[in-house]
Protein backbone atom coordinates (compact mmCIF):
# COMPACT_ATOMS: atom_id res chain seq x y z
CA UNK A 1 0.00 0.00 0.00
CA UNK A 2 1.37 2.91 -0.86
CA UNK A 3 1.36 6.54 1.12
CA UNK A 4 -0.19 8.85 -0.69
CA UNK A 5 -3.40 6.03 -0.44
CA UNK A 6 -3.16 4.93 3.09
CA UNK A 7 -3.02 9.01 4.05
CA UNK A 8 -5.94 9.38 2.00
CA UNK A 9 -8.30 6.59 3.57
CA UNK A 10 -7.20 8.34 7.06
CA UNK A 11 -8.83 11.90 5.67
CA UNK A 12 -11.74 9.56 4.27
CA UNK A 13 -12.16 8.06 7.77
CA UNK A 14 -11.41 11.76 9.57
CA UNK A 15 -14.37 13.26 10.99
CA UNK A 16 -16.79 13.22 14.37
CA UNK A 17 -19.33 10.33 13.17
CA UNK A 18 -16.20 8.46 11.00
CA UNK A 19 -16.19 10.45 8.18
CA UNK A 20 -17.22 14.05 8.11
CA UNK A 21 -20.72 15.47 7.60
CA UNK A 22 -19.29 16.86 4.07
CA UNK A 23 -17.93 13.37 3.23
CA UNK A 24 -21.00 12.00 4.15
CA UNK A 25 -23.49 14.61 2.28
CA UNK A 26 -21.09 14.02 -0.91
CA UNK A 27 -21.72 9.71 -0.56
CA UNK A 28 -24.97 10.22 -0.16
CA UNK A 29 -25.48 12.37 -3.47
CA UNK A 30 -22.83 9.77 -5.63
CA UNK A 31 -25.49 7.08 -3.94
CA UNK A 32 -28.90 8.79 -5.11
CA UNK A 33 -27.43 9.15 -8.51
CA UNK A 34 -26.12 5.74 -9.05
CA UNK A 35 -29.37 4.31 -7.94
CA UNK A 36 -31.60 6.27 -9.75
CA UNK A 37 -29.53 5.81 -13.25
CA UNK A 38 -29.34 2.09 -12.56
CA UNK A 39 -32.97 2.02 -11.72
CA UNK A 40 -33.96 3.76 -14.35
CA UNK A 41 -32.16 1.64 -16.66
CA UNK A 42 -33.71 -1.14 -15.09
CA UNK A 43 -36.96 0.03 -15.97
CA UNK A 44 -36.93 0.06 -18.80
CA UNK A 45 -35.17 -3.20 -19.58
CA UNK A 46 -37.54 -4.41 -17.77
CA UNK A 47 -40.82 -2.60 -19.65
CA UNK A 48 -39.54 -3.20 -23.03
CA UNK A 49 -38.83 -7.19 -22.11
CA UNK A 50 -42.37 -7.06 -21.02
CA UNK A 51 -43.81 -5.62 -23.74
CA UNK A 52 -41.57 -7.62 -26.49
CA UNK A 53 -42.88 -10.55 -24.23
CA UNK A 54 -46.84 -9.91 -24.25
CA UNK A 55 -46.92 -8.15 -27.89
CA UNK A 56 -45.05 -11.17 -29.26
CA UNK A 57 -47.14 -13.71 -27.55
CA UNK A 58 -49.88 -12.51 -29.06
CA UNK A 59 -48.90 -11.70 -32.74
CA UNK A 60 -45.90 -13.71 -33.89
CA UNK A 61 -42.33 -14.08 -33.91
CA UNK A 62 -42.37 -13.59 -37.76
CA UNK A 63 -45.68 -12.54 -39.84
CA UNK A 64 -45.94 -13.65 -43.67
CA UNK A 65 -48.30 -11.82 -45.82
CA UNK A 66 -49.58 -11.63 -49.29
CA UNK A 67 -47.77 -9.06 -52.13
CA UNK A 68 -50.35 -6.16 -52.72
CA UNK A 69 -52.59 -6.65 -50.54
CA UNK A 70 -54.05 -10.05 -51.98
CA UNK A 71 -55.44 -13.27 -49.87
CA UNK A 72 -53.46 -16.30 -49.05
CA UNK A 73 -55.55 -19.66 -50.69
CA UNK A 74 -52.86 -22.49 -50.36
CA UNK A 75 -52.11 -21.92 -46.63
CA UNK A 76 -51.88 -25.21 -45.81
CA UNK A 77 -49.44 -26.09 -47.97
CA UNK A 78 -47.57 -22.81 -46.91
CA UNK A 79 -47.90 -23.61 -43.09
CA UNK A 80 -45.93 -27.09 -44.31
CA UNK A 81 -43.65 -25.51 -45.87
CA UNK A 82 -42.57 -23.27 -43.55
CA UNK A 83 -42.70 -25.75 -40.48
CA UNK A 84 -40.11 -27.74 -42.36
CA UNK A 85 -37.91 -24.92 -41.65
CA UNK A 86 -34.71 -24.61 -39.47
CA UNK A 87 -35.16 -22.43 -36.05
CA UNK A 88 -39.14 -22.32 -36.93
CA UNK A 89 -41.45 -23.82 -33.94
CA UNK A 90 -44.45 -23.83 -35.64
CA UNK A 91 -46.82 -21.58 -37.94
CA UNK A 92 -50.53 -20.54 -38.11
CA UNK A 93 -52.69 -18.93 -40.82
CA UNK A 94 -55.21 -16.10 -39.34
CA UNK A 95 -57.77 -13.77 -40.73
CA UNK A 96 -57.67 -10.53 -39.55
CA UNK A 97 -59.98 -7.82 -40.24
CA UNK A 98 -61.84 -4.94 -38.43
CA UNK A 99 -65.33 -5.39 -37.79
CA UNK A 100 -68.30 -3.47 -35.70
CA UNK A 101 -69.96 -5.30 -32.17
CA UNK A 102 -72.73 -4.69 -30.58
CA UNK A 103 -74.31 -6.18 -27.31
CA UNK A 104 -77.66 -5.98 -25.58
CA UNK A 105 -76.74 -2.34 -24.10
CA UNK A 106 -73.04 -1.07 -25.90
CA UNK A 107 -71.46 -1.25 -29.22
CA UNK A 108 -68.14 -0.75 -30.60
CA UNK A 109 -65.42 -1.17 -33.11
CA UNK A 110 -62.80 -4.11 -32.84
CA UNK A 111 -60.42 -6.19 -34.34
CA UNK A 112 -61.64 -9.11 -35.06
CA UNK A 113 -59.03 -12.51 -35.71
CA UNK A 114 -60.37 -15.41 -37.41
CA UNK A 115 -57.47 -18.74 -36.16
CA UNK A 116 -57.16 -22.78 -35.89
CA UNK A 117 -57.11 -22.78 -32.62
CA UNK A 118 -55.15 -25.84 -32.42
CA UNK A 119 -52.30 -24.23 -34.72
CA UNK A 120 -52.99 -20.68 -32.68
CA UNK A 121 -51.94 -22.84 -29.67
CA UNK A 122 -48.88 -23.36 -30.70
CA UNK A 123 -47.85 -20.19 -32.10
CA UNK A 124 -49.45 -17.43 -29.42
CA UNK A 125 -50.20 -17.37 -26.02
CA UNK A 126 -54.17 -16.79 -26.55
CA UNK A 127 -54.77 -20.29 -25.33
CA UNK A 128 -52.48 -19.21 -22.09
CA UNK A 129 -54.33 -15.79 -21.32
CA UNK A 130 -57.59 -17.30 -20.75
CA UNK A 131 -59.21 -15.74 -17.18
CA UNK A 132 -62.39 -17.14 -17.90
CA UNK A 133 -64.58 -19.60 -19.58
CA UNK A 134 -62.48 -21.70 -22.14
CA UNK A 135 -60.19 -21.53 -25.41
CA UNK A 136 -63.33 -22.93 -27.42
CA UNK A 137 -65.52 -22.19 -30.16
CA UNK A 138 -67.53 -25.40 -30.42
CA UNK A 139 -71.23 -23.99 -31.43
CA UNK A 140 -74.39 -23.42 -29.29
CA UNK A 141 -77.90 -25.13 -30.41
CA UNK A 142 -80.15 -22.62 -29.34
CA UNK A 143 -83.98 -22.94 -30.55
CA UNK A 144 -82.85 -24.77 -33.51
CA UNK A 145 -80.09 -21.98 -34.65
CA UNK A 146 -76.31 -22.56 -34.29
CA UNK A 147 -74.53 -19.97 -32.35
CA UNK A 148 -70.57 -20.08 -32.66
CA UNK A 149 -68.22 -19.34 -29.83
CA UNK A 150 -66.16 -15.99 -29.64
CA UNK A 151 -63.19 -14.77 -27.33
CA UNK A 152 -63.12 -11.24 -25.65
CA UNK A 153 -61.09 -9.34 -24.46
CA UNK A 154 -61.03 -8.32 -20.49
CA UNK A 155 -61.78 -4.46 -20.97
CA UNK A 156 -63.79 -5.13 -24.20
CA UNK A 157 -66.26 -7.58 -22.24
CA UNK A 158 -66.38 -4.99 -19.84
CA UNK A 159 -66.89 -2.02 -22.18
CA UNK A 160 -69.87 -4.21 -23.82
CA UNK A 161 -71.26 -5.07 -20.39
CA UNK A 162 -71.19 -9.00 -21.52
CA UNK A 163 -69.50 -12.17 -19.25
CA UNK A 164 -69.53 -16.27 -20.19
CA UNK A 165 -72.58 -17.25 -22.39
CA UNK A 166 -74.02 -13.88 -23.15
CA UNK A 167 -74.68 -13.20 -26.68
CA UNK A 168 -73.19 -10.68 -29.09
CA UNK A 169 -73.25 -10.04 -32.88
CA UNK A 170 -70.84 -8.92 -35.64
CA UNK A 171 -71.48 -6.77 -38.11
CA UNK A 172 -69.02 -7.07 -41.43
CA UNK A 173 -69.16 -5.35 -44.98
CA UNK A 174 -65.65 -7.02 -45.69
CA UNK A 175 -66.38 -7.91 -49.28
CA UNK A 176 -69.65 -6.13 -49.77
CA UNK A 177 -70.00 -3.56 -53.01
CA UNK A 178 -70.82 -0.49 -51.60
CA UNK A 179 -71.51 1.01 -54.72
CA UNK A 180 -75.02 -0.71 -54.62
CA UNK A 181 -77.37 -0.78 -51.53
CA UNK A 182 -75.18 -3.35 -49.61
CA UNK A 183 -76.12 -3.77 -46.44
CA UNK A 184 -73.17 -5.36 -43.29
CA UNK A 185 -73.64 -9.20 -42.60
CA UNK A 186 -75.15 -9.74 -39.17
CA UNK A 187 -73.59 -13.10 -37.45
CA UNK A 188 -74.48 -13.94 -34.06
CA UNK A 189 -71.98 -15.39 -31.53
CA UNK A 190 -71.82 -16.44 -27.54
CA UNK A 191 -69.28 -15.86 -25.40
CA UNK A 192 -67.35 -18.57 -24.98
CA UNK A 193 -64.21 -17.65 -23.04
CA UNK A 194 -62.60 -14.05 -21.80
CA UNK A 195 -58.72 -13.41 -22.22
CA UNK A 196 -56.60 -10.74 -20.55
CA UNK A 197 -53.07 -10.52 -22.56
CA UNK A 198 -51.77 -7.74 -19.73
CA UNK A 199 -51.67 -5.28 -23.04
CA UNK A 200 -54.53 -2.94 -22.78
CA UNK A 201 -54.50 -2.43 -26.48
CA UNK A 202 -55.23 -6.34 -27.34
CA UNK A 203 -57.71 -6.67 -23.91
CA UNK A 204 -59.74 -3.40 -25.06
CA UNK A 205 -60.28 -4.20 -28.55
CA UNK A 206 -59.65 -7.72 -30.32
CA UNK A 207 -61.60 -10.72 -30.54
CA UNK A 208 -61.12 -14.02 -31.62
CA UNK A 209 -63.13 -16.60 -33.69
CA UNK A 210 -62.78 -19.70 -35.64
CA UNK A 211 -61.50 -19.50 -38.56
CA UNK A 212 -64.14 -20.57 -40.88
CA UNK A 213 -66.93 -18.84 -39.25
CA UNK A 214 -64.55 -15.76 -40.11
CA UNK A 215 -63.79 -16.95 -43.48
CA UNK A 216 -67.75 -16.93 -43.87
CA UNK A 217 -68.29 -13.39 -42.36
CA UNK A 218 -65.42 -11.55 -44.55
CA UNK A 219 -66.45 -13.62 -47.12
CA UNK A 220 -62.56 -14.93 -48.32
CA UNK A 221 -63.42 -18.34 -49.06
CA UNK A 222 -60.72 -20.63 -48.19
CA UNK A 223 -58.15 -18.13 -47.66
CA UNK A 224 -56.62 -16.00 -45.49
CA UNK A 225 -54.78 -12.42 -44.75
CA UNK A 226 -51.82 -13.66 -43.27
CA UNK A 227 -49.39 -16.56 -41.39
CA UNK A 228 -47.59 -15.84 -38.29
CA UNK A 229 -45.03 -18.31 -36.81
CA UNK A 230 -42.89 -18.65 -33.59
CA UNK A 231 -39.37 -19.54 -33.82
CA UNK A 232 -37.15 -21.27 -31.20
CA UNK A 233 -35.48 -17.73 -30.79
CA UNK A 234 -37.04 -14.41 -31.34
CA UNK A 235 -33.60 -12.53 -31.63
CA UNK A 236 -33.01 -14.73 -34.98
CA UNK A 237 -36.11 -13.21 -36.56
CA UNK A 238 -33.92 -11.34 -38.83
CA UNK A 239 -31.84 -13.83 -39.81
CA UNK A 240 -34.66 -16.30 -40.24
CA UNK A 241 -36.92 -14.37 -42.41
CA UNK A 242 -34.72 -13.87 -45.40
CA UNK A 243 -34.45 -18.16 -45.54
CA UNK A 244 -37.95 -18.22 -44.94
CA UNK A 245 -38.55 -15.94 -48.11
CA UNK A 246 -36.29 -17.57 -50.47
CA UNK A 247 -37.67 -20.70 -49.34
CA UNK A 248 -41.08 -19.27 -50.70
CA UNK A 249 -40.09 -18.07 -53.80
CA UNK A 250 -39.91 -14.57 -53.07
CA UNK A 251 -43.71 -14.77 -53.35
CA UNK A 252 -44.55 -12.93 -50.15
CA UNK A 253 -44.00 -10.13 -47.73
CA UNK A 254 -41.79 -11.90 -44.75
CA UNK A 255 -41.28 -9.43 -41.53
CA UNK A 256 -39.88 -10.05 -38.38
CA UNK A 257 -41.35 -8.55 -35.48
CA UNK A 258 -38.27 -6.11 -35.23
CA UNK A 259 -39.30 -4.67 -38.53
CA UNK A 260 -43.33 -4.61 -37.73
CA UNK A 261 -43.21 -2.96 -34.48
CA UNK A 262 -39.99 -1.05 -35.46
CA UNK A 263 -41.50 1.99 -34.27
CA UNK A 264 -42.21 0.71 -30.61
CA UNK A 265 -39.12 -0.39 -29.94
CA UNK A 266 -36.99 2.53 -31.49
CA UNK A 267 -38.63 4.50 -29.30
CA UNK A 268 -38.34 2.92 -26.21
CA UNK A 269 -34.21 2.46 -26.85
CA UNK A 270 -33.83 6.11 -27.67
CA UNK A 271 -35.99 7.11 -24.49
CA UNK A 272 -33.49 4.76 -22.70
CA UNK A 273 -30.64 6.22 -23.73
CA UNK A 274 -32.24 10.15 -23.35
CA UNK A 275 -32.93 9.39 -19.91
CA UNK A 276 -29.89 7.65 -18.98
CA UNK A 277 -28.05 11.36 -19.98
CA UNK A 278 -30.64 13.14 -18.16
CA UNK A 279 -30.34 11.32 -14.53
CA UNK A 280 -26.29 11.33 -15.28
CA UNK A 281 -27.14 15.03 -14.24
CA UNK A 282 -27.70 13.86 -10.92
CA UNK A 283 -24.15 12.46 -10.61
CA UNK A 284 -22.82 15.38 -12.12
CA UNK A 285 -24.36 17.72 -8.82
CA UNK A 286 -22.92 15.23 -6.75
CA UNK A 287 -19.15 16.07 -8.26
CA UNK A 288 -19.29 19.75 -7.28
CA UNK A 289 -20.30 18.51 -3.99
CA UNK A 290 -16.51 16.48 -3.95
CA UNK A 291 -15.24 19.41 -5.26
CA UNK A 292 -16.30 21.43 -2.10
CA UNK A 293 -15.90 18.71 0.25
CA UNK A 294 -12.26 18.64 -1.04
CA UNK A 295 -11.32 22.45 -0.93
CA UNK A 296 -12.61 22.38 2.63
CA UNK A 297 -10.58 19.61 3.18
CA UNK A 298 -7.35 21.52 1.56
CA UNK A 299 -8.34 24.41 3.51
CA UNK A 300 -8.49 22.16 6.87
CA UNK A 301 -5.10 20.13 6.01
CA UNK A 302 -3.06 23.01 4.82
CA UNK A 303 -0.78 22.63 7.73
CA UNK A 304 -0.35 18.75 7.51
CA UNK A 305 -0.03 19.22 3.52
CA UNK A 306 2.97 21.74 4.76
CA UNK A 307 4.26 19.26 7.28
CA UNK A 308 4.40 16.09 4.70
CA UNK A 309 5.94 18.46 2.05
CA UNK A 310 9.26 19.21 4.22
CA UNK A 311 9.00 15.55 5.17
CA UNK A 312 10.02 15.12 1.04
CA UNK A 313 6.36 14.75 -0.21
CA UNK A 314 6.26 15.76 -3.98
CA UNK A 315 3.84 17.46 -5.47
CA UNK A 316 2.70 14.74 -7.49
CA UNK A 317 2.31 12.92 -4.00
CA UNK A 318 0.01 15.30 -2.59
CA UNK A 319 -2.22 15.17 -6.10
CA UNK A 320 -2.61 11.79 -5.58
CA UNK A 321 -3.80 11.87 -2.09
CA UNK A 322 -6.67 14.02 -2.77
CA UNK A 323 -7.31 12.23 -6.12
CA UNK A 324 -7.53 8.97 -4.17
CA UNK A 325 -9.87 10.40 -1.53
CA UNK A 326 -12.37 11.47 -4.25
CA UNK A 327 -12.01 8.01 -5.81
CA UNK A 328 -12.91 6.66 -2.39
CA UNK A 329 -15.65 9.03 -2.11
CA UNK A 330 -16.84 8.08 -5.37
CA UNK A 331 -16.38 4.00 -5.21
CA UNK A 332 -18.91 4.33 -1.92
CA UNK A 333 -21.15 5.76 -3.71
CA UNK A 334 -21.26 3.03 -6.01
CA UNK A 335 -21.66 0.72 -4.07
CA UNK A 336 -24.23 2.13 -2.42
CA UNK A 337 -26.10 3.24 -5.19
CA UNK A 338 -26.02 -0.23 -6.59
CA UNK A 339 -27.22 -2.10 -3.39
CA UNK A 340 -30.07 0.34 -3.61
CA UNK A 341 -31.32 0.03 -6.85
CA UNK A 342 -30.91 -3.70 -6.55
CA UNK A 343 -33.31 -3.28 -3.48
CA UNK A 344 -35.85 -0.77 -4.63
CA UNK A 345 -35.93 -3.02 -7.90
CA UNK A 346 -36.46 -6.12 -5.89
CA UNK A 347 -39.41 -4.18 -3.90
CA UNK A 348 -40.85 -3.29 -6.90
CA UNK A 349 -40.93 -6.88 -7.96
CA UNK A 350 -42.17 -8.54 -5.77
CA UNK A 351 -45.32 -5.77 -4.54
CA UNK A 352 -45.43 -3.95 -7.56
CA UNK A 353 -45.58 -0.79 -5.78
CA UNK A 354 -45.61 1.59 -8.67
CA UNK A 355 -48.52 0.82 -10.86
CA UNK A 356 -48.97 2.31 -14.39
CA UNK A 357 -52.15 3.25 -15.92
CA UNK A 358 -52.66 0.90 -19.02
CA UNK A 359 -54.06 2.68 -21.27
CA UNK A 360 -51.19 5.24 -21.95
CA UNK A 361 -48.11 2.26 -20.81
CA UNK A 362 -49.59 -0.67 -22.43
CA UNK A 363 -49.59 -2.59 -19.12
CA UNK A 364 -50.37 -2.23 -15.40
CA UNK A 365 -47.33 -2.24 -13.68
CA UNK A 366 -44.17 -0.93 -13.67
CA UNK A 367 -41.56 -4.10 -14.56
CA UNK A 368 -37.76 -3.97 -13.35
CA UNK A 369 -35.10 -5.89 -15.01
CA UNK A 370 -31.44 -5.54 -14.12
CA UNK A 371 -28.90 -6.19 -16.34
CA UNK A 372 -25.11 -6.05 -15.46
CA UNK A 373 -23.75 -3.89 -18.06
CA UNK A 374 -25.84 -1.21 -17.41
CA UNK A 375 -24.88 -1.21 -13.65
CA UNK A 376 -20.78 -1.19 -14.92
CA UNK A 377 -21.87 1.71 -17.23
CA UNK A 378 -23.03 3.76 -14.84
CA UNK A 379 -20.42 2.81 -12.47
CA UNK A 380 -18.01 3.83 -15.01
CA UNK A 381 -19.43 6.74 -16.12
CA UNK A 382 -19.57 7.97 -12.47
CA UNK A 383 -15.82 7.28 -10.92
CA UNK A 384 -14.86 9.17 -14.55
CA UNK A 385 -16.68 11.80 -13.32
CA UNK A 386 -15.30 11.76 -9.39
CA UNK A 387 -12.19 11.42 -11.00
CA UNK A 388 -12.07 14.73 -13.22
CA UNK A 389 -14.01 16.51 -10.04
CA UNK A 390 -11.08 15.67 -8.06
CA UNK A 391 -8.31 17.38 -10.24
CA UNK A 392 -8.64 21.13 -9.39
CA UNK A 393 -8.94 20.77 -5.19
CA UNK A 394 -6.09 18.19 -5.84
CA UNK A 395 -3.79 20.39 -7.95
CA UNK A 396 -4.69 23.41 -5.71
CA UNK A 397 -2.94 21.10 -2.60
CA UNK A 398 0.12 20.42 -4.69
CA UNK A 399 0.82 24.04 -5.56
CA UNK A 400 0.53 25.10 -1.84
CA UNK A 401 3.66 26.75 -1.15
CA UNK A 402 5.57 25.73 2.28
CA UNK A 403 7.16 29.10 2.94
CA UNK A 404 3.24 29.82 2.55
CA UNK A 405 1.76 27.47 4.99
CA UNK A 406 5.01 28.06 7.80
CA UNK A 407 4.03 31.47 7.60
CA UNK A 408 0.41 31.22 8.89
Amino acid sequence: MSFESFIARRYFKSGRYFTSVSTWITLIGVTLGVAVVCFVMSMHNGFESEIRSRLLGTTSHITIFPLQGYLIENYNELVDSIESIEGVVAASPFIYYKAAISSASEGDGIILRGIDPEKEQKTANIAKDIVAGDYDFEPLIDEGDTIPGILLGSALAERLSVFLGESVVLYSLKGEDLHKNARPRVAKFYVSGIFETGMYEFDVQLAYISLPVAQKLFKTGDAVTAVHLKLEDIYRAAEIAPVIDRALGNRYDVVPWNILHKNLFSWIAIEKKILFLGFILIVLVAAFSIISTLVMLVMEKRAEIGILKTMGATPGSILKIFVFKGILMGLGGILFGWTLALLVAYLQNEYQLISLPPDIYFISYLPIETHLVDFLLAGLVTIFICFLATLYPASQASRLSVIDVLRQ
